[in-house]
């Protein structure tokens, strides 16, 4: 069984948005286009409470992009974007939701900030994702979505390591490329097995 992950495909990751993508609106299309071709279609959702503890605002002094040191590890500060319920952590609205088998949502917890799909940035806590996929006997992973060098780099790599057969789609997906991120994730991907396409 085959499931399409579709990465935080969310307005404020979009050109206009707080935390914009280039060229992230340009995905939307190609990714609706895949979604007959899965057994599942699941899609997650950046959705942080107002004033969550991964946001530069929250940190005085500190300017969005610059890392602080987080009880659990290195965080990067970002700008305020995707607040639940507001209009930047939407879907675009292009996006052809209603193909959804299910919603992850994640980074609601306010002190912690959760890239992958699967954990928290911990990388213990889990977001439930696993065993939704193993109780409906899906294997095979392909992930699309926003942005590649970040949150669909983690949740490629936390996927592989818990035994999913994982592949990305580059070309449905666009990266933010900070400071040399690309290419680590990219060299993070292949090392834990995922196949790039």
């Amino acid at each position: 069984m085959r499931a399409l992950l579709v990465i935080d495909v969310q307005n404020d990751f979009c050109p206009g948005g707080a935390l914009a993508v280039t060229g992230g609106d340009e995905i939307v299309a190609p990714i609706n286009a895949l979604m007959g071709d899965f057994d599942a279609v699941v899609l997650t959702q950046d959705w942080h409470p107002a004033g969550h503890s991964s946001f530069a605002s929250r940190h005085e002094g500190r300017a969005p992009f610059e890392v602080t040191e987080m009880a659990y590890g290195p965080q990067v500060l970002w700008p305020d974007h995707c607040v639940q319920g507001s209009d930047g952590a939407a879907f675009h609205p292009a996006l052809e939701t209603t193909r959804a088998d299910l919603i992850i949502r994640k980074g609601f917890r306010p002190a912690i900030d959760s890239y992958s799909a699967f954990f928290e940035n911990d990388h213990a806590t889990p977001t439930g994702l696993e065993g939704y996929l193993r109780s409906r006997g899906i294997d095979e992973l392909v992930m699309v979505g926003l942005a590649l060098d970040f949150c669909v780099a983690f949740s490629a790599v936390d996927a592989a390591k818990l035994g999913f057969d994982v592949t990305v789609l580059g070309d449905h997906c666009r990266a933010i490329d900070l400071d040399g991120s690309l290419a680590t994730a990219t060299a993070n991907m292949q090392k834990a097995g995922v196949s790039l396409r």
